[in-house]
């Protein structure tokens, strides 16, 4: 059997889909995958030299698989009036509330990545506020928290802080889409025990 260090070619199934503890909790037998989301692997295998264990952790099921790449895709990678780094932002304050160990690895490599900048990374995992920050940052992740803290809470006046920060109207609504996803996605991450990629953790450093 393969083992999560091996290093497949493309076109090959990654050794990653062995949905084995390494890579979450529960054993739940690879699924058949589409033309597409083979496509999806072989690329991620190619751009990134591992599938991330996330998309593996799904893998069971090929339309649960679409339905989340979907989601995430439109979400993180569509143009946006929120800049990439912006979106991973999110995500990791999001995830650091929730302590989620998958989402704060993975995407605090991304805002490392991103940033070019490993203290940032760093203090978005920790405590984003402890960051010298812009006003439209600030705003952005004060937010986002909010929402994963006390969403009964969010109000009128946190929607105007965000357009007095620069937001227009879809970019608030991607600041909580954003937010949001990663509130369900940490949960289920946690729900299973899914492990990240060791790769992440010396990436941008």
């Amino acid at each position: 059997m393969a083992t999560k260090h091996d290093k497949p070619k493309v076109g090959e199934a990654p050794a990653q889909q062995d949905t084995s503890p390494a890579v979450m909790a529960l054993p739940l037998p690879p699924g058949t995958l589409s033309a597409e989301n083979q496509a999806y692997f072989d690329k991620c295998l190619e751009k990134l030299g591992f599938v991330p264990n996330v998309l593996v952790s799904y893998a069971h099921d090929d339309a649960k698989l679409s339905a989340f790449a979907t989601v995430y895709n439109d979400l993180m990678l569509a143009p946006s009036g929120l800049s990439k780094l912006e979106r991973e932002m999110i995500a990791v304050a999001v995830s650091s509330v929730n302590r989620c160990y998958y989402c704060l690895t993975a995407h605090g490599a991304a805002v490392r990545q991103l940033s070019g900048d490993p203290v940032l990374g760093e203090l978005m995992v920790m405590n984003y506020r402890a960051a010298e920050l812009s006003v439209r940052h600030r705003a952005m992740l004060d937010f986002a928290v909010k929402l994963t803290e006390t969403p009964h809470l969010i109000g009128e006046a946190d929607r105007e802080g965000l357009r007095k920060a620069g937001f227009g109207e879809r970019d608030i609504w991607d600041v909580g889409a954003v937010a949001a996803f990663f509130n369900m996605s940490n949960r289920m991450a946690s729900a299973v025990d899914m492990r990240p990629n060791a790769e992440y953790h010396g990436q941008a450093r």
